[in-house]
Order: structure tokens, then C-alpha cells, then sequence
């Protein structure tokens, strides 16, 4: 049996405060091969998700600890949906193809994803081109405040 306990949480949490990228995650699943992965995910308020999409995919997130804004946009980069993962959602499933970001809003914060696999790294054509090149502390801060309709342009 595969379990996450609080003393794996908490270790994914340190190991997320001590990375470059204030990002750690806990694999259920044995191999990349596996055709569902299954993943913790612990993200610091600071670390960047650039939006992207995966067009081969749903995307299933729980949170574990902590609050996590998630956005869907438009190609244009308009959002269409803001959801407070943690707050007043339990569980959100996106569409494959669909783009979006997640915002970790507090310390020590761990989501929990489910996707098809295999994993494979984000395609340059799967990050959205309109995000690229923007620095970390402007997107996040973008990100906690934006609303349906809001554009980064």
C-alpha cells in the first residue's frame, strides 16, 4: 500500500523551501513510463508556473495542505475561470488542451495531480507564448489578483 503520510508532506514541504525552484514532489507512481501519473506536489507562494497546457490530458488536482489559486485562459491569455483550490474547491479536473497556472498561496503548501502519462517535459508550444519571458515575481503577483476577463497583455 502506497500512503502519504504527514511526515512525507512535511519532508516534500522542506525539500520544496530548499530547492531553486521552491518545488518538490513525492511520485506514487514506480516509473515516468506509467500511463497514469500520480503525483504530491509541494509549492512554495514564490515558485512559477507558467501557463501551459497538456494536450494529451486531464489534469486532476487535490490540495494536500494550503491554498492554490488556479486560472484557465483563452489562446489570447484572458482568464476564463479562477478557482480557489483549498478554499472553496476540494478537487479540480481540467481538460485536456486547456490552458492554465496554479499560485501556491501559502508556506509549506502541497497539491496533490493525476494525469495520463507517459511523463514527458512541457513542450516550448505548450507554455503559453504570452507568458514567456516574464519575470517570476510579475506573474505571480498577476495571478493572485486576476479575475475572469482579466488579460496580461
Amino acid at each position: 500500500m502506497k500512503q502519504l503520510s504527514n511526515s512525507i508532506l512535511d519532508e516534500l514541504a522542506s525539500q520544496a523551501q530548499q530547492s531553486p525552484r521552491l518545488r518538490a514532489n513525492h511520485n506514487l507512481h514506480t516509473d515516468l513510463a506509467d500511463p497514469i501519473q500520480r503525483l504530491a506536489i509541494a509549492m512554495e507562494p514564490d515558485t512559477l508556473v507558467l501557463p501551459h497546457r497538456h494536450q494529451h490530458t486531464f489534469e486532476v488536482l487535490l490540495p494536500l495542505r494550503g491554498r492554490f489559486v488556479v486560472l484557465t485562459f483563452d489562446d489570447a491569455g484572458s482568464v476564463t475561470e479562477r478557482v480557489l483550490l483549498g478554499g472553496e474547491c476540494s478537487v479540480l479536473e481540467l481538460p485536456a488542451n486547456t490552458w492554465h497556472a496554479v499560485l501556491s498561496l501559502d508556506k509549506g503548501g502541497v497539491i496533490f495531480e493525476v494525469k495520463h502519462g507517459p511523463y514527458a517535459p512541457i513542450a516550448k508550444s505548450d507554455i503559453a507564448a504570452w507568458s514567456q519571458g516574464r519575470d517570476a515575481a510579475e506573474l505571480n503577483a498577476w495571478y493572485a489578483k486576476a479575475g475572469v476577463g482579466d488579460g496580461l497583455h
